[in-house]
């Protein structure tokens, strides 16, 4: 009887529960011993409230871990039961046999297996994911045959694995990664039995590193006995303190060390899970200290008073309310180096496509590496606790167990356990795992067994120091960020470098369209402006500018006014004509008065008085004549366009004049006196367009007021255009006045002149009618 019943310990447990949309979850099939319900026999309410989790609607597939209640029967003590739960979802459209019940548009269902050992948990979740997909395929929820079978699988496997120490899923190695130094805290942090609550919003991460915490505490996962309710205290009831010691043998020696520590006895409990339904459990007095994850945000705004610790798993952040609970869980140096040394060989073994397992798959960094690394920490903490113990009884004078002679012997410096902080060792001897230890292991020699020294004991080394500045380089993510913002950079450089490219080719196309469109309107310019040539001369002519200046072709011409331009052309001929033709009728009127002198004058004689027989008089007629006669000629000339090639001949003719006078071909008289007169005495012709103003007035009033004498006549020379040379004298010419003070005194004789000149203009204005 006592075999079958030992047997059918270890038979699991598989239930089905269902999400009711008007009573919630609630247990639909118990699959167990034929006559039995656990369920009901345990009173297990909560069951449905731990399989679903809340959020677990938002996954395709979601895990969670709990801890249950067995009663105590007849042959078997009250103890802690764990499950493992699988949650999916299916559409209801989908199913074969739909339940009236189901009226949502998704049925939300979990798979739970329940076991009385937590070292399955790891095996037990690949095979149970399995299953809850195969049956949910079948979209016939009433067929639960491969459920069935799938239990009757479960039995024998785990009866065949026996007590074998199974640790799969629970990674040390991604707790430290992200944890890294902080990953010590949290395990002295569960020597001190303080309120620990983790937050997450994946369920089964939550529940993962909180199996992984207690993991690394040896033994500590196969004595879970009494970790589902407060009230329970089984192991340190029955536990027996061992008496030898076979160090061959390590489970043997780990006992005779006090291992495992009870974390979870009387008055504690570990929940890995725990839905809002159990917060009375938390808040109870009888309830002194839990591990306990939850993945509502409610407990967040009660953390001060459901926490001492609170691990927060989104932000990767451990937050301690208690100042006495901050400064026992302060690292040491010992401490700091030594869980910055296991991280670096993490982190230098990392692979993020198997996190679980070293990138060089060999033992360092490996899980197993990890758990022996904590374990031999542990060891020495023990180990240094102990002669701590022995030295203060010793130097306080209380009743030692050995003498300080017996305690030289073991050739120990100093106090060891100073280097894993004093505060962390004060607090830790009033919990109720330490008082179990040391009832354990009162009369047992520690410090003989395992040498009570700090793992990475000693001072602060250069080591130390690059360790912990390459980590804090580690912790700000430098490579990332700087890999992230080199490959941004050279994105942005390889998008601007195609953006000015492709502007610049853009801007190049611009330029060589317009280079073509003005080429274009040149040549369509240029042979406008041919056939214009080729219509008239005057379009020739105006496009010959064009042709000299062909360098300018690049450039667009101005559009050419055939009509404006020949006009322009035209007004300026008929002024310049009209000029010349003034000064040829000015000139020709003075040849004809020099004539006219030279052949009727007498010699001069400045003392006689003008009379009418004076040739002064023909030179002022002569001279109003020709003044009204260039006025004619600069009208009929301003009329007529033909007037240009004369007046260009006449203009040549005056200018033969200058050039024979500058060549000394006229002669200059000589003067009564003798001498001849200087070149500067000379009045040369005033251009008569100078006759308006005041100045050259007042010299012919003068000229008309002075008595001129005939000079001898000489013989007339003409040239081929008709002129002859006629020398000139400084009393001749225009009749400047070269004596002033005698014209002042001859004012009457000039009334006369002016008399008779108006005659002998009337006179021939009657001839030419």
């Amino acid at each position: 009887m006592t075999v079958q019943m030992a047997e059918r310990k270890y038979d699991p447990i598989v239930l089905v529960i269902d999400f009711h949309h008007a009573r919630g979850p609630e247990i639909e099939h118990c699959i167990a011993d034929e006559g039995t319900n656990p369920a009901i026999e345990n009173d297990w309410s909560l069951l449905p409230f731990m399989a679903l989790s809340d959020g677990a609607h938002l996954s395709t597939e979601e895990f969670s871990y709990f801890t249950l209640r067995r009663k105590e029967t007849s042959t078997t003590p009250a103890t802690s039961l764990f499950g493992i739960a699988c949650s999916r979802q299916l559409d209801s459209k989908l199913l074969i046999n739909r339940h009236p019940d189901v009226t949502r548009s998704t049925v939300q269902k979990a798979v739970v297996v329940v076991t009385d050992s937590p070292q399955r948990v790891g095996q037990l979740r690949e095979k149970l994911s399995v299953v809850t997909s195969a049956w949910f395929a079948q979209k016939d929820f009433s067929d639960i045959d491969i459920l069935k079978k799938f239990r009757e699988g479960l039995a024998i496997s785990l009866q065949n694995d026996g007590s074998k120490d199974q640790n799969l899923g629970l990674s040390l190695r991604e707790m430290i990664h992200e944890f890294k130094h902080q990953t010590l805290v949290l395990f002295k942090g569960l020597l001190l039995q303080p309120k620990m609550l983790f937050f997450g919003t994946r369920c089964e991460r939550l529940c993962m590193i909180q199996f992984s915490l207690i993991s690394l505490i040896p033994g500590l996962i196969n004595s879970l006995e009494d970790c589902a309710d407060p009230a329970f205290d089984n192991y340190a009831q029955t536990v027996e303190k061992p008496t030898s010691l076979k160090t061959s043998d390590r489970t043997s020696l780990l006992a005779y060390m006090g291992l495992p520590l009870q974390i979870f006895g009387k008055g504690s409990m570990f929940g890995p899970y725990t839905p809002l339904q159990q917060l009375d459990l938390l808040a109870d007095d009888g309830t002194k200290s839990y591990v306990v994850g939850s993945t509502n945000s409610l407990l967040l705004q009660q953390k001060d008073r459901y926490s001492d610790i609170l691990i927060n798993l989104d932000e990767d952040s451990i937050n301690i309310s208690s100042p006495t609970l901050r400064n026992a869980l302060t690292l040491s140096v010992s401490d700091r180096r030594w869980i910055d040394l296991l991280t670096q060989i993490v982190n230098e073994t990392w692979d993020e496509e198997h996190p679980s397992r070293p990138k060089t798959l060999g033992f360092m960094g490996s899980e197993e590496f990890i758990r022996l690394q904590f374990e031999e920490y542990l060891l020495a903490l023990l180990s240094s606790m102990k002669y701590h113990l022995e030295l203060t009884s010793l130097n306080s004078g209380e009743s030692p167990h050995r003498s300080r002679a017996q305690l030289q012997n073991f050739n120990i410096e100093g106090d060891p356990a100073l280097d894993f902080n004093v505060d962390f060792l004060t607090q830790w001897q009033k919990t109720s795992n330490y008082a179990l230890f040391s009832r354990l292991t009162s009369d047992a020699l520690l410090f003989s067994i395992t040498e009570p020294k700090h793992p990475s004991a000693g001072g602060l080394t250069m080591d130390d120091i690059q360790r912990r500045l390459s980590q804090q380089v580690a912790d700000l993510h430098l490579d990332e960020r700087v890999r992230e913002g080199r490959e941004a950079l050279n994105r942005h450089l390889s998008t601007g470098q195609k953006k000015v490219s492709a502007a610049f080719n853009s801007f190049w196309s611009d330029i060589e369209s317009m280079r073509e469109a003005q080429r274009k309107r040149n040549e369509q310019s240029q042979r406008s402006s041919i056939d214009q040539a080729s219509g008239s001369p005057s379009t020739a002519s105006a496009g010959s500018p064009d042709a000299s200046g062909a360098w300018f072709a690049g450039r667009q011409r101005p559009s050419i006014d055939v009509g404006q331009a020949q006009a322009s052309v035209n007004a300026a001929g008929q002024k310049a004509s009209a000029y010349f033709s003034s000064w040829g009728s000015w000139a020709s009127e003075k040849r004809r008065e020099w004539q006219d002198k030279r052949s009727s004058s007498p010699s001069p004689n400045p003392g006689m008085t003008a009379s009418p027989s004076t040739p002064t008089l023909p030179v002022v007629t002569e001279t109003a004549e020709s003044d009204r006669g260039r006025r004619r000629s600069m009208q009929r000339h301003s009329e007529d366009t033909d007037g240009l090639s004369r007046s260009l001949s006449r203009r040549k003719r005056w200018s033969n004049i200058i050039l024979r006078r500058d060549s000394g071909e006229f002669s200059l008289p000589k003067r009564d006196d003798g001498t001849s007169s200087e070149a500067s005495d000379v009045p040369y012709p005033k251009s008569p367009l100078s006759q308006g103003c005041p100045a050259y007035e007042t010299d012919a009033k003068k000229n008309t007021d002075q008595t001129l004498q005939p000079e001898k006549s000489t013989e007339a020379l003409f040239d081929a255009d008709g002129f002859s040379a006629v020398p000139l004298t400084p009393n001749e010419g225009l009749r400047l006045d070269l004596n002033p003070d005698e014209s002042a005194s001859q004012s009457e004789p000039a009334t006369t002149v002016d008399t008779h000149s108006s005659e002998v203009k009337e006179s021939k204005e009657s001839s030419a009618q």
